[in-house]
């Protein structure tokens, strides 16, 4: 079991922290479970200090994204695994990502459970590979006792196949290749730029299954509304697609500004450049134009997600692209450096994100009918599915 993959997801090192306890407490507990366990309890360190601003409050998601960070793919720790894959060759290993690859070599784990938690929409959760059906009923169970919608809006990525609602392929680096490949995309170079991930490296290694429970720290129940909307679902793609290019185009522009005053050590400046790229787009509307089951009408949820979860997503790099320019402002003054042009562009760059975050983090507090989700509850849904599914990997192995 491992924490903080990514650094603004601590929800993880919040179960693990319980869950330890009562694994020391309690020698029936562990006799019934019947694994050895082996717990890293935070694996992004760094990272996560990056985002201590928003994790003791207020919890809204105006102040969530204007104190997030999360690294660019290629310096995420459970996306730094080597690949050699076709085109693909990676082998920027991370120290972190050393230090598991060492650990997952070591036990050969038959289960890994990887800690992940998203940031808006419902619960959902990936595997390694499909098992029995039955099991991911037993989930939903999770999310309901604690009164928590269930994420029935699109896949987390348009490559990962979806084994029943709700429950999405896990895969690495190969499954993304395959799907930007099968839908014409040449350049792997440009749209790729990191390694695989510790449950595709665990996987080959000596067959581990790996799980994740992805949940929010805000719901909107919308995303869980099963009902036919009034609008097709390649049309609620194609309308997020044209977004996110706007909003990408926006980006790109304010970073221009102040662009090249951004030093390589700057944490937020490949993240940056990362999230606005058009990554998969073309292949995504070639998948749409393709695929008869976005000629159907979109569920509320698939709406939802589409138009409003997304937008959710894209106001966090409105708040890096500050945080960029205010790094740097605040390494001035730090070491006492005087240069008024590096100075002006800094700010105008950062006053653009402003501007830009501070239209549309209102604009989304008054179109989201959103709470937050106490802690508890998220430790309890993701302890609870956890043993569940390795209970059924430990009776299937």
């Amino acid at each position: 079991m491992f924490g903080l993959p990514h650094p603004n997801e601590p929800i993880g090192t919040m179960m693990l922290e319980y869950f330890t306890e009562q694994l020391a407490r309690d020698a029936q507990l562990r006799a019934k479970i019947g694994y050895t366990f082996y717990v890293v309890k935070a694996w992004d360190c760094d990272g996560y200090k990056l985002n201590e601003k928003w994790v003791k409050g207020p919890y809204t998601i105006t102040n969530y994204s204007r104190h997030f960070f999360r690294p660019a793919s290629r310096q995420q720790v459970d996306w730094t695994f080597p690949i050699d894959y076709k085109e693909l060759h990676f082998h920027d290993v991370m120290p972190e990502a050393e230090a598991m690859m060492g650990l997952i070599e070591k036990i050969r784990p038959k289960f890994i459970y990887s800690l992940h938690n998203s940031g808006f929409g419902g619960v959902y959760w990936c595997v390694t590979h499909d098992i029995d059906h039955s099991v991911y009923e037993t989930l939903y169970e999770a999310p309901r006792r604690q009164n928590v919608p269930i994420h029935f809006g699109e896949p987390e990525s348009p490559a990962l196949r979806v084994f029943y609602p709700a429950v999405f392929e896990g895969g690495g680096i190969e499954v993304e290749y395959d799907y930007l490949e099968k839908y014409g995309v040449e350049n792997f170079a440009e749209e790729i730029n990191s390694g695989t991930c510790s449950d595709e490296f665990a996987f080959k290694l000596c067959g581990a299954f790996t799980f994740l429970t992805e949940m929010p720290y805000f719901c909107d129940p919308r995303i869980a509304d099963l009902s036919p909307s009034d609008m097709l679902r390649g049309d609620a793609v194609k309308a997020r697609i044209e977004w996110t290019r706007e909003s990408n185009r926006r980006l790109r522009d304010a970073v221009a500004l102040s662009g090249e005053y951004l030093s390589e050590k700057n944490p937020f400046r490949m993240a940056i450049m990362d999230f606005t790229k058009d990554s998969g787009s073309e292949a995504e509307l070639k998948m749409v134009e393709t695929d008869p089951k976005f000629r159907e009408y979109a569920t509320q949820a698939e709406k939802f997600d589409n138009l409003y979860v997304n937008r959710f997503y894209r106001l966090l790099s409105y708040g890096m692209l500050v945080r960029a320019n205010e790094w740097e402002l605040s390494r001035m003054d730090e070491t006492g450096e005087v240069n008024a042009a590096k100075r002006a562009s800094l700010e105008a760059a950062r006053e653009k994100g402003m501007e830009y975050h501070n239209q549309l983090a209102p604009a989304l507090e008054k179109e989201l009918d959103y709470s937050v989700i106490p802690i508890k509850k998220l430790v309890s849904i993701q302890l609870e599915c956890g043993l569940k599914i390795a209970q059924y990997i430990k009776t299937h192995a």
